[in-house]
C-alpha cells in the first residue's frame, strides 16, 4: 500500500496513539456507565404511535389528565354467588382499594366468579400492599389472581434478557474458539464486545426514552450484526504479522485495510437501519436509531481500540495460535460447479410458494392476539378468565370537561350498543340511588345525605353562598371543600361510597377533560369493536363536541394495523434500493447487485412463509424490523462470496472460481451465521414477552436461512449470470 494515502496515515496516528485512544475508552465507558440510569423504558407500543394519530393524541392527554390505574382481577372457582358477593364486601373495605365490581348477573358463570378491584394510586407501592391483603380476604377459597399490581415487566424482560446474554456469551465463546486462529484473540474480542455495547447503552440517553423491544434486543443484536467487523481486523492483522518483522508495521498495514473492509461491511447494515428510521410507526425509528449508533459504537471500538488491545498483547497471540479448525469446503464447492444449477432449481421452485404464504401470514396488532413461543403464568390465567366471561376491551372516551347532561345522554346511548358489558362516568355514578354526583341540589339537602349541614363547613358561607336555595352537584362542591370531610365517622356504607366517588374523580374528571371508561365483550380486532368505537365516537362527537376523542385496545390495534399497511412496503422498498444502490457502487454491475438482493429478499420471503406453515400468529412489528435486519446483515455473507469469486474469476475459470470463493468464505459466512442465528433462538425461546420472543424468531431462522442459500444457491446462480455480470460491469475514472 503506498504509505502516501491518508488511510494508512490515519491508521499510522491510531497505531501510535494508543495510550490516549485507551483513556479517551476508559473515561467514555464510566461516563456510559453513570448514564444507563438516565435511560427511560417504555413498554406500550401504542406511544410509538405517529403523534397525529387519535390514539396517540388521547393518551397524550390521559397521562397528564388522568392517574394511571393498579387494578386486579380476581377469578374463584367453586363459590356461591352469595359467597363471592360477600367476598367483594370485605374486598372492598381493604384500606387502600378504591372500587370493588361484583355483578351476579354479569361477573358470575359456570361456577365461576369475577371480582374486578381498582387501588389507590398507580401500579406499586402501598397497592402492593392493598392487593396481598385483598388476597388473604380470599384465602381458602380456590382463585386467581391477573394483576399489574408490583408487576415491573421491564425488570423481568431484562432479567430474563441477562440469562440470554449469558447462554450467547457461551455460545459465541464457542463458534469463535472454532473460527479462531488464536485463543486469546477471543479475549480481544469479548473486551471490544463489551465496550461497544456499554456505548450503546449509556448514550441512548440522548433519545429521553426508547421501548422495552430495543432496550432488550440492542445489545444481542448488536453483537450479532457487528462481530465481523472484529474477526475482519484480527484475521487481517495475523496476515501482517506473518509477512512482516516490525509488529506496529503490521498493524498498521492490518488496520488501512481493514478500514475500508469493515466501513463497507458496515455501509449494509446501516443501511437497512435507516430504512427503519422512515417508519410512521416510531418503534421503527426508535429500533433503528439505537441499533445504527450500536453499529457505530462497534465499528469505532474495532478500529480505535483494538488495535491497541493487540499491541498490548503480540506474543499472548502468538503464543496461543493453533491450527485451523474449520474444514475445508473446496469439495462443496467443487460439487456446485459439477451439479450446474440443480440448486438454482430447487430454489426456483420453493419462492413462488413462499412469496405466496409469506403474503398469507396473519399477524396481530395487539399482544393478546400473538402466539407466544414461551408460557407465562399470568397469560393462562388471563386466558381462563375470557373462556368463561370472554374478552373484556378496556375503551376511554375523553370528552371536553363539564356538560354532564350531554355526557349523561352519551352513557345511556352506549349502554344499549351491541357489545358493551359496562360504562363508567361521572354522569351516571349516584349516591343516593337518584342523584348523580354531577346532578344539581339544594346545598342542604346534599349535605343532609351524610346527616351533615353547612355549619359543619364555613367555607361555604364564606363563599356567600345560600345553603337553602343554591344549587350545586356533589362534583362542584368537591372543588370548595375536601370531599372525604363529609364522611360520618359512623357510616361505614357512606364512607365507602365517597372514598369511592372520590376515586372515581380522579380517574375521570381532569382539568380540561372528562373520561367515561367503556368494557366491551367484543374481540379487540374485530370489525364489530372497530364499528363499535365508530359508533361511540359519532355519538360523543355530536353530544359533547369535535374535541371528543375514543381510545383503548380497539383502536391502538387499528391504528398500529393501519400504520403496517403504509410501513411494511415502505420499509422493504427502501431497503431494497438502499442496499442495492450500494452493492452496485461495491460491484460496478447491476446484474451482480441484483442478484446478492434477490438471494437475501427471497430468504426473506421464506422465512415469513414459516409462520404460515407453523399455523403461528406473530406480531406486525415482527415482519417490518426483521426484514430489514435480515436485508441489511446477511446481504453481507453474499458480499463475501460475490468478492471471494471475482477475486479468483481474474486467473481462474467458472468453476474454479466458485470452488475457491465458497472455500473462503465459510468461515467469516459461518461465524456470522451462527452467532445471529443462536442469539436469535435464544432470545426466541428464553424471553417472555410476545414481541421481544418473535424478533428472535425471525432473526435466528432469517440468518439460518441466508446462510444456507448464499453457500448454495448464490454460487450457482454467479455462474449461470456469469457472462452478464462481466458484460455490464463498468468502469470508473480514476
Amino acid at each position: 500500500m503506498d504509505k502516501n494515502k491518508f488511510i494508512y496515515r490515519a491508521s499510522a496516528v491510531i497505531v501510535r496513539m494508543r495510550i490516549p485512544i485507551f483513556i479517551l475508552f476508559a473515561a467514555s465507558c464510566v461516563l456510559s456507565s453513570l448514564m444507563l440510569g438516565k435511560v427511560k423504558i417504555n413498554s406500550d407500543l401504542a406511544y410509538f404511535l405517529p403523534p397525529e394519530s387519535e390514539t396517540r393524541r388521547g393518551m397524550n392527554i390521559m397521562a397528564e389528565e388522568f392517574g394511571t390505574l393498579a387494578s386486579a382481577t380476581f377469578s374463584i372457582k367453586g363459590a356461591t354467588a352469595e359467597e363471592a358477593k360477600a367476598a367483594s364486601d370485605r374486598i372492598a373495605a381493604v384500606d387502600g382499594v378504591a372500587l370493588v365490581s361484583f355483578d351476579e348477573k354479569e361477573d358470575f358463570k359456570d361456577g365461576v366468579a369475577l371480582i374486578s378491584v381498582s387501588f389507590d394510586g398507580g401500579p406499586d407501592g402501598e397497592a402492593e400492599r392493598a392487593e396481598r391483603e385483598a388476597e388473604a380476604v380470599l384465602e381458602g377459597l380456590d382463585f386467581t389472581a391477573v394483576t399489574n399490581v408490583g408487576q415491573d415487566f421491564n425488570e423481568k424482560i431484562a432479567s430474563e434478557m441477562g440469562g440470554v446474554l449469558a447462554i450467547a456469551a457461551i455460545v459465541i465463546l464457542a463458534v469463535l474458539l472454532f473460527t479462531s486462529r488464536s485463543y486469546f484473540e477471543v479475549v480481544i474480542f469479548f473486551v471490544v464486545f463489551i465496550v461497544a455495547a456499554l456505548l450503546n447503552m449509556g448514550t441512548n440517553f440522548v433519545f429521553g426514552e426508547i421501548s422495552s423491544i430495543t432496550n432488550s434486543v440492542a445489545v444481542i443484536l448488536q453483537l450479532a450484526l457487528a462481530i465481523d467487523y472484529a474477526i475482519i481486523f484480527a484475521h487481517r492483522y495475523q496476515d501482517e504479522a506473518a509477512a512482516r518483522t516490525d509488529g506496529r508495521e503490521a498493524l498498521t498495514f492490518a488496520l488501512a485495510h481493514s478500514i475500508v473492509e469493515i466501513s463497507s461491511s458496515s455501509l449494509t447494515t446501516i443501511s437497512g437501519l435507516v430504512a427503519l428510521t422512515l417508519m410512521r410507526f416510531r418503534l421503527g425509528r426508535d429500533l433503528g436509531l439505537v441499533l445504527g449508533k450500536g453499529i457505530i459504537c462497534s465499528m469505532l471500538t474495532v478500529l480505535l481500540l483494538m488495535p491497541g488491545l493487540i499491541s498490548l498483547f503480540p506474543r499472548l497471540l502468538k503464543k496461543t495460535a493453533h491450527r485451523n479448525l474449520v474444514p475445508s469446503l473446496e469439495g462443496w464447492g467443487r460439487h456446485l460447479a459439477r451439479r450446474r444449477f440443480v440448486y438454482v432449481l430447487i430454489f426456483a421452485l420453493i419462492l413462488p410458494a413462499a412469496v405466496v404464504l409469506s403474503g398469507k401470514t396473519e399477524y396481530a396488532f395487539s399482544d393478546a392476539r400473538v402466539d407466544e413461543l414461551v408460557k407465562v403464568e399470568s397469560r393462562e390465567r388471563r386466558r381462563e378468565v375470557e373462556k368463561t366471561f370472554g374478552s373484556q376491551a378496556s375503551i376511554a372516551v375523553i370528552v371536553p370537561k363539564g356538560d354532564y347532561e350531554a355526557q349523561k345522554t352519551l352513557i345511556a346511548d352506549v349502554k344499549e350498543m351491541d357489545g358493551v358489558k359496562s360504562v363508567t362516568g361521572l354522569a351516571d355514578i349516584k349516591y343516593d340511588g337518584v342523584h348523580s354526583v354531577t346532578d344539581k341540589v339544594k346545598i342542604s339537602l346534599l349535605l343532609s345525605q351524610f346527616g351533615m349541614s353547612a355549619d359543619d363547613f364555613p367555607m361555604i358561607k364564606a363563599f356567600g353562598i345560600d345553603p337553602d336555595t343554591a344549587e350545586f352537584s356533589l362534583v362542584e362542591i368537591a372543588d370548595m371543600i375536601d370531599v372525604s370531610s363529609l364522611v360520618p365517622t359512623d357510616s361505614g356504607d357512606t364512607a365507602r361510597l365517597l372514598k369511592q366517588f372520590a376515586f372515581a374523580t380522579s380517574q375521570l374528571r381532569g382539568k380540561n377533560y372528562d373520561r367515561i371508561v367503556v368494557t366491551s365483550t367484543l374481540p379487540v380486532e374485530s370489525d364489530e369493536a372497530v364499528a363499535l368505537v365508530d359508533s361511540i365516537r359519532a355519538d360523543a362527537r355530536e353530544l359533547c363536541g369535535e374535541e371528543s376523542l375514543v381510545i383503548g385496545d380497539v383502536t391502538s390495534a387499528k391504528d398500529l394495523k393501519d400504520s403496517y399497511k403504509s410501513d411494511s412496503v415502505l420499509i422493504s422498498v427502501l431497503t431494497i434500493v438502499f442496499v442495492f444502490v450500494i452493492l452496485l457502487a461495491t460491484f460496478r454491475s447491476p446484474v451482480a447487485a441484483a442478484i446478492l438482493v434477490f438471494v437475501i429478499q427471497g430468504s426473506i420471503w421464506i422465512n415469513f412463509s414459516i409462520p404460515y406453515l407453523l399455523g403461528m400468529r406473530c406480531s406486525f412489528v415482527t415482519q417490518m424490523i426483521v426484514s430489514a435486519i435480515q436485508m441489511g446483515a446477511t446481504i453481507d455473507y453474499a458480499i463475501v462470496v460475490m468478492s471471494r469469486y471475482r477475486a479468483a474469476r481474474e486467473t481462474r475459470t467458472k468453476q474454479e472460481s466458485v470452488a475457491i470463493a465458497v472455500k473462503e468464505s465459510f468461515a467469516t459466512v459461518i461465524t456470522s451465521g451462527a452467532i445471529m442465528s443462536a442469539a436469535g433462538f435464544l432470545i426466541a425461546f428464553r424471553v417472555s414477552d410476545v414481541y421481544i420472543g418473535h424478533i428472535g424468531f425471525a432473526v435466528g431462522r432469517g440468518a439460518a436461512i441466508s446462510v444456507i442459500l448464499v453457500l448454495t444457491v448464490l454460487p450457482q446462480l454467479i455462474m449461470l449470470f456469469d457472462s452478464l455480470i462481466t458484460k455490464t460491469t463498468f468502469r470508473l475514472k480514476r
